[in-house]
């Protein structure tokens, strides 16, 4: 079969053949026809993990067939028996154990999941990983009720979107920033009804005269730009914090926080049972994620190229049919 393997650390995926997997006990071969890049992909190739160890295949996200039946698969393995964290033997899909950039894959038939009929491969394939992050964000850790208001930073990625499509579901008025005022536009199309350009200058004193402060606010960078949000969240709100990708939070008092009740929430993936609850929401809502763009799985350097520019709205696939 065809796949998209890491050989070598800062080089290119290679396009390769590689042994056809065969069943085992406890665990099944799905054909794939779509496949999602995620950042974590793209970190792996420039050996921003521990213990890397090629060659590997990678992705986490997959939609496809097992016997007849369109499925998805939960992109991860052994989250463990507790519900409030994972186990020590947590592991997401596509490194160590071997991913989705293939045209099959052998995983256990725990992680298969039927796939919400109004979806495509494509649209299907965009969801688990961003839709489970987004999810266990929003409802597990936050408690998103209806009426609240929530904000979301950083809109355009694929968890910060599946975030406002699942808010706006929920009955929640959902502002969003962004440093691209053409994203922002996107996403108020997609039913944002406040929106902020963090480039510019007091965005967040704008923001807060026009929404009046927050009750969720959903956030994937961190860094400088964190402080603000504090002061954009109403007395007891709750902030969901599901990345790091402007690193280390400086300069925050840690006074607004305990006066305001605040709580501060880091969130990781979600148990199969939570991603079961989200496809079934995705069902009952008839959520569709956005999907950036397509690529075949042969032209996978191009997709991780475009991850990479930060410039896409949405998931970016790949076409494995």
């Amino acid at each position: 079969m065809n796949v998209l393997l890491l050989q070598q650390l800062h080089q290119p995926l290679k396009y390769v053949q590689w042994d056809v997997p065969v069943p085992e006990k406890g665990a099944a071969v799905v054909r794939l026809f779509a496949a999602a890049i995620n950042h974590r992909d793209v970190f792996i190739t420039k050996g921003l993990y521990a213990n890397i160890k090629p060659p590997v295949i990678l992705g986490s996200d997959g939609a496809g067939e097992y016997r007849g039946r369109r499925v998805l698969i939960y992109p991860a393995l052994e989250w463990g028996p507790l519900p409030a964290h994972q186990g020590n033997n947590f592991r997401v899909l596509g490194m160590p154990d071997n991913g989705t950039f293939a045209e099959q894959i052998r995983i256990p038939r725990g992680n298969i999941f039927e796939m919400p009929e109004h979806l495509d491969w494509e649209q299907a394939a965009a969801l688990p990983l961003a839709g489970l992050t987004a999810w266990r964000t929003l409802f597990s850790r936050c408690r998103l009720k209806k009426g609240e208001k929530v904000l979301i930073t950083g809109i355009g990625g694929g968890v910060a979107l599946l975030a406002l499509q699942f808010a706006i579901a929920a009955g929640a008025k959902v502002a969003v920033t962004s440093g691209s005022p053409e994203k922002l536009e996107k996403a108020r199309r997609l039913g944002a009804t406040i929106t902020a350009n963090y480039r510019e200058e007091a965005w967040d004193k704008r923001l807060k005269q026009e929404a009046g402060g927050f009750d969720v606010i959903i956030d994937s960078a961190a860094g400088d730009g964190f402080p603000a949000l504090i002061g954009l969240a109403n007395p007891g709100a709750r902030i969901g914090i599901y990345g790091g990708t402007l690193g280390k939070i400086n300069n925050l008092s840690m006074q607004p926080v305990f006066w305001k009740q605040i709580s501060l929430l880091g969130s990781t993936m979600g148990s199969p049972q939570e991603f079961g609850k989200m496809l079934r929401f995705v069902a009952q809502n008839a959520i569709i994620p956005v999907v950036d763009s397509v690529f075949a799985l042969a032209d996978g350097n191009e997709a991780l190229e475009r991850m990479e520019k930060g410039e896409q709205f949405g998931k970016i696939v790949l076409k494995i049919m």
